[in-house]
């Protein structure tokens, strides 16, 4: 197999995961990487020995011999610009979630990487967990028989919350339970048709206005109902980043997800109770990876030079993001709201964005 060059445009915490993956595969030919900030930069050049670092990412783009870009930049709002300007370059791109902020965006998205027929997904990384393949598998051999309900309940220590409402006012249905929604419409293979949502405000709403946790009641068009918790306020001592709980029923069995992250227990005379290895996307552990961010970045190299469909298609982030758009409008006007969005949905959305 060929190999490849590939870039990585901002290495923070989830993008210096994925270019530490690349460095050590075989697969790359060179790594380049994009950074603004002038410590992390360093950083990640001593950990990833890249071909070329720039904090300018058109010099990315400019650079044809990159085929593959890693878009995993902050805040948010910067992911359609960069990954639009990539598209149109030609060059396949993993965009980190969300794929935009406006629809309109996100369909541009969709439609660039068609036009110019590159490979286009977001990183979702979930279905790279190993407990969630697996009941992706068990649900497509009928174990379970007909799956009547699937309930998630995902939380973050408040830490880790801090910091993710801190730059982008964007709610815990779009920047949590987004991966939830995602990785349970592919277990059922089902689209939404309906949600109704429910927050309440605690600690975060004089940080950034949003509410400390949301519930989402999703109603399927296989009959199916979905039911997915996310917040991001567990006390500051809570000993790991993500705690989640996932139940599912269907009419000839249950299967019951324990990823919490509490199997792995250290604890130390002057550190406490800890967790270790609990974060969402994983860590590298020396000479491994433990956890789904270095699997499903290397699932993509594969899948570009194989030519073969990622796994995550953006047509599915897109009904992913249409989902907690209508969480956002639902937990506003306290009514269920209808998929796809209806003119007067998609208005009263951009009034909420205008008054924020």
């Amino acid at each position: 197999m060929r190999q490849v060059e590939v870039a990585v445009i901002g290495t923070g915490w989830c993008g210096g995961m994925r270019a530490e993956s690349l460095a050590k595969s075989a697969l790359v030919d060179k790594l380049h990487i994009c950074e603004i900030n002038p410590e992390r930069m360093a950083e990640v050049k001593e950990l990833t020995n890249p071909a070329s670092a720039t904090a300018d990412y058109q010099d990315i783009i400019r650079n044809p011999a990159i085929e593959i870009v890693y878009i995993s930049t902050t805040p948010e709002p910067t992911h359609y610009p960069i990954a639009r300007d990539c598209l149109k370059a030609g060059k396949h791109v993993l965009l980190e979630k969300p794929i935009a902020m406006e629809l309109s965006e996100a369909d541009d998205l969709i439609n660039i990487a068609e036009a110019n027929g590159v490979k286009f997904t977001i990183g979702y990384s979930q279905r790279f967990n190993p407990k969630i393949a697996w009941a992706k598998k068990a649900i497509s051999e009928g174990k379970l028989g007909k799956i009547v309900n699937v309930m998630v309940s995902r939380h973050l220590s408040r830490t880790l919350g801090e910091r993710i409402a801190g730059r982008v006012k964007l709610s815990p249905a779009a920047m949590e339970s987004t991966h939830d929604l995602d990785f349970v419409y592919w277990l059922l293979g089902a689209k939404p048709t309906k949600v109704y949502s429910q927050g309440a405000y605690g600690f975060m709403e004089e940080l950034n206005g949003s509410y400390d946790c949301m519930w989402n009641t999703v109603n399927m068009d296989n009959g199916s109902l979905v039911i997915v918790g996310g917040g991001w306020n567990l006390p500051p001592s809570y000993p790991n980043y993500c705690a989640t709980w996932i139940e599912i029923t269907g009419t000839e069995g249950s299967l019951v997800l324990d990823d919490t992250s509490r199997d792995n227990w250290l604890n130390l005379a002057d550190g406490g109770t800890q967790f270790p290895m609990s974060t969402m996307p994983g860590e590298h552990v020396d000479h491994m990876y433990a956890g789904q961010m270095g699997p499903e970045t290397l699932h993509f190299l594969e899948s570009v030079l194989l030519d073969r469909e990622p796994l995550v298609s953006a047509e599915h982030a897109r009904m992913v993001m249409e989902s907690y758009l209508a969480a956002d409008i639902s937990a506003e006007i306290g009514e269920p709201v209808s998929l796809p969005l209806s003119n007067s949905s998609l208005a009263k959305l951009a009034d909420m964005k205008a008054a924020q």
